[in-house]
């Protein structure tokens, strides 16, 4: 303690000028836009660059973890090249060339996931020189993740699946019934889909994906799985609990996807008169 006493005094004058230095340049970017939009920039390039090597330091030490992760795609996707049925959960997500024609996919990392809070958001290393854009859709190779929110021209922010804001199109594999999936902020591995009309036959473990309904997601991602169900308060439709495939609280690699027909969809949509 006397050595730490010691060295103020011995350096007190450059400990005021230190702290005289930091409350001026405090004050320049308080009182100046343009200083403090510097200031903001570069706060936010630090930021993601400490992610982004926090995330390579343990995307290292995850190396076998990530591998069974390959394995497992690779798997997946010879199914999906050698098995012409769509039976099977793992041959549901691609079972249409055109589809393909208008939907393209980039890789990505996640350098940063919330999933503990009632609105969580994910942050990528993907954004506007990638050709990230809002409101494309995200994806592991497990299922469905999220929605393009904001990008810069690096990053991109993804709304979670697990934020009380979502709304995604979902639907019964067996079925053509389709409803609305969000979130009640309870449990990270589950969430719920309303909207599906109790004349729908559904059973316990039956797997629910994208409908297909709107211009964001293909039809057919994977969700998850039914894992509890019970109509709603006007006894008209159901609200299911969906245990999701996607850990959530452990994701790295993901997939944006674009449609390239989104602004065709949506200008086709805006054209319609509401009455």
């Amino acid at each position: 303690m006397q050595q730490i006493f010691q060295f103020f005094v011995k350096n007190k004058n450059f400990m005021v000028f230190l702290l005289l230095f930091l409350f001026s340049v405090g004050i320049t970017i308080q009182s100046h836009i343009y200083h403090r939009n510097k200031f903001i920039n570069s706060a936010n390039w630090v930021t993601g660059g400490i992610y982004s090597t926090t995330s390579d330091i343990s995307g290292y030490f995850g190396l076998q973890t990530e591998n069974e992760h390959l394995v497992e795609e690779n798997q997946y996707l010879r199914s999906l090249l050698f098995n012409k049925s769509i039976n099977s959960v793992d041959s549901i997500v691609m079972d249409s060339t055109k589809i393909l024609d208008h939907f393209e996919f980039r890789s990505a990392s996640i350098f940063k996931n919330s999933y503990d809070k009632s609105k969580n958001y994910i942050l990528i290393n993907g954004g506007s020189e990638e050709g990230v854009a809002e409101d494309m859709g995200v994806i592991s190779p497990k299922g469905i993740v999220g929605i393009i929110r904001n990008t810069s021209k690096n990053y991109a922010v993804v709304q979670s699946i697990l934020n009380s804001y979502s709304q995604i199109n979902a639907s019964l594999k067996n079925s053509n019934h389709f409803g609305t999936l969000n979130w009640d902020g309870k449990d990270y591995k589950t969430v719920q889909l309303i909207d599906i009309p109790k004349q729908a036959s559904i059973q316990k473990g039956d797997t629910i994906i994208t409908g297909g309904m709107s211009a964001i997601f293909p039809k057919g991602i994977l969700i998850g799985s039914i894992k509890d169900y019970k109509l709603d308060l006007t006894g008209n439709a159901y609200i299911i609990d969906i245990s999701l495939f996607n850990d959530m609280s452990n994701l790295k690699n993901i997939y944006v996807i674009e449609n390239k027909q989104q602004k065709e969809v949506e200008n086709l949509e805006a054209s319609i008169p509401n009455e």
